[in-house]
């Protein structure tokens, strides 16, 4: 299977206030990946470099337990350290072919496109595996994000691209659906997902989204 075979359904990410210490990262994650999360990336913003190498090895060991890729955010030296299946990319991070050269052909790389599809166009002849457009909506885990996707961005990127497509930002159960219908092949939860009283009841919920009716 190829790795873009690979991405669709629900793409969680992990919150480091959310999943404070090592215990509640994996019992969390674990639960989202018993209900069907098909990717998962951590996400974790901290100076605390021995802490992230810790967590991001065993998140690769839980998540490889399961079949699914480990996606690390916008650090490709912690992506090779922990020998994760790939790494996400924003604007001031480093370029596809930099990541490609550190970490390897057959890695996943992700890029943020916010709300511009001439962006992705680039990125995606630039050798990137997926590309994100977000903020779709308002999110709590970033407040101060700009709700850069327009009405239509979502259906004419699907239309227009050749990479699968994640939307993120502000993603919930009430508008997955008609994100979805759109023809995006991911979506990327945090609040929506990590936050719920039963986590992988909201992770199938979120699965099942993505299954034929």
């Amino acid at each position: 299977m190829s790795s873009h075979e690979r991405l669709s359904g629900l793409y969680g990410i992990t919150d480091s206030v959310l999943m404070p210490n090592d215990n509640a990262l994996l019992t969390c994650v674990e639960s989202a990946l018993q209900g069907g999360m098909t990717i998962l990336q951590y996400r974790d913003k901290s100076t605390d470099n021995e802490k992230r190498l810790h967590q991001a090895r065993m998140l690769k060991e839980l998540c490889h337990n399961y079949q699914v890729p480990l996606i690390i955010n916008d650090d490709v030296a912690l992506a090779a350290a922990c020998g994760a299946d790939g790494v996400h990319l924003g604007a001031d991070d480093d370029t596809v072919s930099g990541a490609r050269n550190h970490l390897g052909d057959n890695v996943i790389i992700g890029i943020s496109c916010y709300g511009s599809l001439e962006r992705a166009l680039v990125m995606q002849s630039r050798g990137a595996d997926y590309v994100a457009f977000g903020a779709c909506f308002p999110s709590p885990t970033k407040p101060e994000a700009a709700v850069d996707v327009k009405p239509g961005l979502l259906a004419e990127a699907c239309q227009t691209l050749n990479v699968p497509i994640v939307a993120i930002g502000g993603i919930t159960l009430d508008n997955a659906p008609d994100i979805i219908s759109q023809g995006v092949n991911m979506v990327a939860v945090i609040s929506d997902l990590f936050s719920a009283d039963n986590i992988e009841a909201q992770a199938r919920q979120y699965s099942q989204l993505f299954r034929p009716s």
